[in-house]
């Protein structure tokens, strides 16, 4: 062992005339402890709610949309389709109509998003119809007399007052033009399915029926409003949208689940910050006690420090002894508190510590999802602020005058 890293434990683990000495060291260990597990934690609670976002808006929509520019809709779109699902990365394709309606029930209407979809191919680039907790999904292929089938979301179901079996009307506003103007076309559909995403603006507000129900309901024959697409890597969005718009020819364009989602990812972004910044002052204050306790040391063992120098010992070796000193203090605070925050973030999502209330946010319980990157640059961070709150006392410590010191003693 190093002389320096001997002398330095020695002064860690020996007991000092002064209490105040070891009570404001016990205070750094505690306060860079708390401050680290504190980060650990609240990453990680940050990154399961981001992670648990994202699989279910990527389970609810499509990775990447294609559209026409002129919003006059895509024709002949079982052959594009067809062509763009053998690109490089997509998994699936699958067209699909959207138009605002107004659904009624006996109680009350309300304005929706009525989506016409081919089940089958819905299913392969979204979970959203795989989420139902009442009906079945073949409902959508099934015939009614005077009726349509439809699927709800809980929100809407329970907003209007239905059940799977009940009968609703949808008032779609592309209606025909007759002598006293555009007269609204209405339809009726069978509720064959209540499905719950999680998200109340889609339970809420979507609603799905098959793709030739839509067509009759919109006046649009053979056409679909947008093609949409499931990729092997989500993260590849941007990269493929462009192949699939070169590949689409003039007139198309994309979106794509990061675009649609945009606002909402920085904001999660911007409260990562911030939650660092404001936690961080807690190893801050620590780094003070840090320096404060070496202040304290280097008043205390002067005499110490004299008789090394006198034994041959060098300015760098004394500066060192000092610095080593702070940072094992640092370090077993950063130890204590990546241990506890990791262990604190695997209890909260084995034991599910933090319930919720399903109904409103979706999830039964706070999600957890602390990564290793983040223990390795918050000990980092750790260690590098201590080291700074080291400098000046344990240069302090080189300037004494050792004959000064030990004249009168």
């Amino acid at each position: 062992m190093r002389f320096e890293l001997f002398v330095a434990m020695r002064y860690l683990k020996a007991k000092r005339r002064q209490a105040a000495i070891s009570v404001i060291t016990a205070i750094s260990v505690v306060g860079i402890m708390a401050g680290v597990c504190a980060l650990v934690v609240a990453l990680a609670i940050n990154d399961g709610f981001r992670e648990k976002l994202v699989n279910n808006l990527l389970g609810a929509t499509s990775n990447i949309n294609l559209i026409r520019t002129q919003n006059d809709g895509i024709r002949h779109y079982e052959a594009l389709t067809a062509r763009l699902s053998k690109l490089p990365h997509v998994v699936a394709a699958a067209p699909a109509l959207y138009e605002e309606v107004l659904i009624s029930s006996q109680q009350r209407a309300q304005g929706v998003v009525l989506k016409g979809v081919d089940p089958v191919r819905e299913v392969k680039v979204g979970d959203l119809l795989q989420h139902l907790t009442e009906g079945s999904l073949k409902g959508l292929s099934e015939t009614f007399p005077g009726a349509d089938p439809i699927i709800i979301g809980k929100d809407l179901a329970k907003s209007l007052g239905v059940f799977v079996g009940d009968t609703v009307m949808v008032t779609s506003p592309q209606g025909a033009l007759t002598p006293f103007g555009v007269v609204p076309k209405y339809k009726h559909f069978r509720v064959v399915g209540i499905f719950d995403s999680g998200f109340f603006d889609f339970d809420s507000t979507w609603a799905f029926t098959n793709l030739s129900a839509a067509q009759q309901l919109f006046d649009l024959k053979n056409v679909v409003s947008v093609i949409e697409f499931k990729l092997d890597n989500v993260y590849k969005a941007d990269a493929v949208a462009k192949v699939i718009r070169k590949a689409a020819g003039p007139g198309f364009t994309t979106t794509t689940w990061m675009n649609q989602n945009r606002s909402l990812f920085h904001a999660l972004s911007l409260e990562r910050l911030v939650t660092i910044l404001t936690i961080g002052l807690i190893v801050l204050v620590a780094a003070l006690n840090i320096f404060i306790t070496l202040v304290m040391m280097v008043m205390e063992k002067n005499r110490d420090i004299a008789v090394l120098r006198s034994m041959g010992a060098k300015k760098r070796q004394i500066w060192t002894v000092f610095t080593l000193h702070g940072l094992l203090i640092a370090l077993v605070g950063t130890v204590l508190g990546l241990a506890l925050g990791y262990g604190t973030s695997w209890a909260g999502q084995h034991y599910k510590l933090i319930p919720l209330q399903a109904s409103i946010y979706g999830l039964s319980s706070v999600p957890f999802h602390p990564r290793p990157w983040d223990g390795l640059w918050i000990a980092a961070a750790a260690l590098g602020v201590s080291f700074l709150a080291t400098l000046y006392p344990s240069l302090a410590a080189t300037k004494l005058d050792p004959a000064e010191i030990l004249r009168y003693e």
